[in-house]
């Protein structure tokens, strides 16, 4: 089956606690329906860099990318319905939707 990487870019950060609880609880439901499709769920970024090609190393990210999660669909339009039904839409944030290519073993 086709595997997909939905990338995390931007979203507000949480208000208060209560509001990052709640964003959790959503997440966690939403990441409980998807089951087993869910191959690799919930992986958020802590320290970024970016190594530019003449080695110049930069802290941040130069894309927004604050974490991931990898996925396995039927298809892209499947994985885009799953996508769309994220709650980190609702906080602000935007995914990113790329389906991996399998190199073989």
């Amino acid at each position: 089956m086709p595997k997909f990487m939905l990338t995390y870019l931007g979203a507000p950060k949480p208000k208060s606690p209560e509001d990052a609880q709640q964003m959790q609880h959503a997440y966690r439901a939403w990441l409980s329906e998807l089951g087993p499709a869910a191959i690799s769920p919930m992986n958020p970024l802590k320290a970024t860099e970016v190594i530019r090609s003449d080695l110049h190393v930069e802290s941040g990210s130069a894309t927004g990318m604050s974490g991931f999660t990898l996925l396995e669909a039927e298809s892209l339009d499947s994985a885009r319905e799953i996508a769309k039904a994220c709650p980190f839409l609702s906080a602000g944030g935007e995914l990113e939707l790329s389906e991996i290519v399998d190199m073989g073993s």
